[in-house]
């Protein structure tokens, strides 16, 4: 990746890109600063929720860490929802593809069986909220390590320049997270509007139990409002999958 093509502009420190890292948010959570941004080839470690293994194969895909500062009035769980909405616009505005969000932190491609093409890993730190991603963007199918992905090429959109994702996802994450601060219901709102999860019968795995049920909006906190045959819950965090 050409870290010259990469120009997202303040408050975004210029790209830190490697060749080969074991994982760009230890990377990153070893020399904390905030809006530095830190990108590789491949990621040999990397991890997504449930520590499960993310890992990337040179110049096919996007592996990036962000340090953002904590939200000054919003809750901590929209940092990981509003990257997702930061990722959605740059991918549908730089391949055409149309993307879904899946709460908390998946994007699928609808026209792909909702296959996905991205996800977000948020980490708590004292110097703020490392994030990292990973796109999937010009792989083949035989490329990819389940039959759940997909990339953009195979959404029908080959060729999209990484460097050019990698600008329009941090240009967005930038305004959006001012926006959180000063207008959250605003944010909310086109989160949940683009959110494939909200209005679906979905089943969630938690520690020792899953629930199933409708998930009817998400609330201030970030939470995934859901409606079982035992009342309303609000789901902090779990493992999501949406029943056909």
């Amino acid at each position: 990746m050409d870290a010259s093509l990469i120009t997202p502009g303040p408050p975004w420190l210029p790209a830190d890109v490697r060749d080969s890292v074991g994982s760009t948010n230890a990377e990153l959570a070893g020399d904390p600063l905030p809006w530095r941004v830190v990108t590789a080839e491949e990621q040999r470690e990397g991890r997504g929720r449930l520590d499960r293994a993310w890992t990337t194969t040179p110049g096919t895909s996007i592996a990036a860490s962000v340090l953002v500062p904590r939200p000054a009035r919003a809750p901590l769980g929209w940092v990981p929802l509003v990257v997702g909405l930061a990722l959605r616009q740059a991918l549908t505005s730089t391949s055409g593809v149309e993307i879904a969000l899946k709460w908390p932190n998946d994007l699928l491609v609808p026209a792909d069986g909702d296959r996905k093409v991205a996800g977000i890993l948020a980490e708590l730190t004292p110097a703020g909220v490392v994030v990292g991603t990973g796109v999937n963007i010009d792989q083949e199918r035989s490329d990819l390590p389940v039959d759940t992905a997909t990339s953009l090429r195979l959404a029908g959109a080959p060729g999209v320049s990484r460097e050019a994702v990698l600008t329009a996802y941090l240009r967005s994450l930038a305004t959006l997270l001012g926006n959180l601060d000063a207008d959250p219901y605003a944010v909310r709102s086109a989160y949940v509007a683009a959110c494939a999860t909200v209005g679906r019968r979905v089943r969630v795995h938690l520690p020792g139990s899953d629930l199933t049920g409708l998930a009817t909006g998400v609330d201030a906190d970030g939470r995934l409002s859901l409606t079982t045959e035992s009342g309303t819950h609000a789901v902090a965090a779990g493992d999501v999958v949406h029943v056909r």
